[in-house]
């Protein structure tokens, strides 16, 4: 198997209570990989130091082919890019925010970036800043899938957008890959959103990777359990444990795989 994306012992410390640990990645070639973790794991600080947007401290990080960040200019005329927040000119229209984009890509079509404004609904003559949630996620799609890209790195895409506009944002999406065989690294913290459309999820939990599998080994296995009263491990878990975190009062939240339903019973056992 080749990947688009690989990322060994990875660190990266952003302040005093925060930090990328030995973080280790694999994203296949042609899949759309499915990056989930509560708001705050380290999941958007990850694909800034993917894209070279951030100097890691120790590691190695390779993306189609280029080590990165030495070689992001590379990689980044490859790649189309959602961020989490829209980092676009307001004053701009969305014809001439078309244009300026188009003049970073060798690869921009024109063509096609034409038929998704008319495809999303979009007025060429609107101006950036009067955009809606909706029409400015819109546009930042268009403009990612308009360069052609090998690899797609999406950052909560549609995060905040209402169904209809989440549901044309997506079609749009899988249309691309299922027409150009393109990689996606899509970041989320909607588990729903992600089981439709990804064939290999990773999950990110305070800095740490805890799981990465195939799509079908993450439905099958990985669990979120809220803990009324938590054991004291004495005695080892049939489960393995991915993740705990502090709930209200004694009770917690796990994270745990190889879950199974008659494994309730162990709780039971450790009182």
């Amino acid at each position: 198997m080749t990947h688009a994306i690989t990322i060994d012992d990875l660190s990266y410390r952003a302040g005093q209570h925060f930090a990328i640990r030995d973080l280790r990645m694999r994203v296949p070639n042609g899949s759309v990989y499915g990056f989930l973790g509560p708001n705050g794991s380290g999941k958007t600080t990850t694909l800034r130091l993917l894209l070279g947007m951030l100097p890691p401290a120790d590691g190695t990080i390779t993306v189609l082919g280029h080590e990165i960040p030495r070689g992001a200019h590379r990689a980044l005329a490859r790649i189309g890019y959602v961020p989490e927040r829209l980092h676009l000119y307001p004053m701009l229209t969305v014809a001439e925010t078309m244009r300026h984009h188009a003049s970073f890509y060798a690869t921009w079509d024109a063509s096609e970036a034409e038929r998704l404004r008319r495809t999303f609904d979009l007025r060429a003559e609107q101006r950036v800043g009067r955009l809606s949630k909706g029409e400015a996620g819109k546009l930042m799609m268009l403009l990612a899938l308009a360069v052609r890209p090998e690899l797609l790195v999406l950052d909560e895409p549609t995060d905040g957008l209402d169904p209809v506009v989440r549901r044309d944002v997506l079609a749009a999406l899988l249309e691309y890959v299922s027409a150009h065989g393109a990689t996606v690294l899509v970041s989320s913290h909607l588990v729903h959103e992600q089981e439709r459309i990804c064939d290999w999820i990773a999950v990110m939990d305070g800095g740490r990777l805890v799981a990465e599998m195939p799509m079908h080994a993450f439905r099958s296995g990985i669990k979120r359990l809220r803990i009324a009263g938590p054991p004291p491990l004495t005695t080892p878990a049939p489960f393995g444990i991915l993740a705990r975190r502090a709930g209200t009062g004694r009770e917690e939240e796990w994270v745990v795989r190889d879950w199974r339903d008659d494994m309730t019973s162990w709780f039971a056992a450790g009182d």
